[in-house]
């Protein structure tokens, strides 16, 4: 039996996506500057590709700190996609804790 099949619904191209889980993985492992580097270059390939945007917002909000890094990049995600509910909510949490910072 073999592990969860995940849609690629952004149709990545499957460099996109081993760099997307190389980044996650330099995250789990706190090389932030890895994560980031590698995230930063999949979005000077695609500005628009939102799997990398959501995770930059989470590099900047969870691990760096830095609400209003991650508010900007949750913010180009919504504008792409209205509808992310994750991104939406991550978002209204960074903005509460930017007014207490």
């Amino acid at each position: 039996m073999s592990g969860p099949s995940w849609v690629n619904i952004y149709n990545l191209s499957d460099e996109q996506m081993e760099a997307i889980d190389t980044a996650e993985d330099a995250m789990e492992m706190l090389n932030l500057t890895k994560a980031e580097e590698i995230l930063n270059e999949l979005t000077k390939e695609d500005p628009n590709c939102i799997p990398a945007l959501n995770l930059l917002g989470h590099l900047y909000g969870r691990h760096l700190s830095d609400y209003p890094m991650a508010i900007q990049y949750y913010s180009k995600v919504l504008e792409l996609e209205p509808e992310n509910a994750w991104a939406r909510d991550e978002r209204r949490k960074f903005r509460r804790y930017s007014t207490y910072a």
